[in-house]
């Protein structure tokens, strides 16, 4: 497949630019939240506690500028914001349940903990030995 751009970016296949929209850390667990219910930020920022406030709102944004989430503004004071998934995110919600399907099997298969599983600590496993 020959190299394209799109946005003043180059690609050179079609995984690369699908990962442009739905890689990273965070925005496939905000679109996997937003599947069924609408959220309002703190809502979201609740579900993921190790986000930042920056790195969440940045994510919104890129989500919400890709289409694949909807941002809607009430005029009430203090003011009320809520999202939630469109059209095109759900369409990647069958991606990261194969993605997430595909975790949890290396996450068995690696000796981890079930994270289905709710109160249940997940060990740290380190494949480096210390050598002391």
């Amino acid at each position: 497949m020959p190299d394209f751009i799109y946005d003043h970016k180059v690609y050179y296949n079609p995984v690369e630019f699908a990962l442009h929209f739905i890689g990273g850390t965070w925005k496939m667990p905000i679109l996997w939240r937003l599947n069924k219910v609408t959220m309002r930020y703190s809502e979201l920022k609740k579900t993921l506690p190790h986000i930042t406030h920056k790195m969440l709102s940045s994510q919104l944004r890129e989500l919400e500028k890709h289409e694949l989430i909807t941002r809607k503004v009430y005029a009430a004071v203090p003011p009320k914001v809520e999202y939630s998934i469109a059209a095109k995110g759900k369409k990647v919600i069958p991606v990261i349940e194969v993605i997430r399907s595909y975790g949890l099997v290396m996450m068995k298969e690696n000796g981890l903990a079930d994270i289905e599983k709710p109160n249940k600590k997940i060990p740290v496993k380190s494949k480096a030995k210390k050598d002391k």
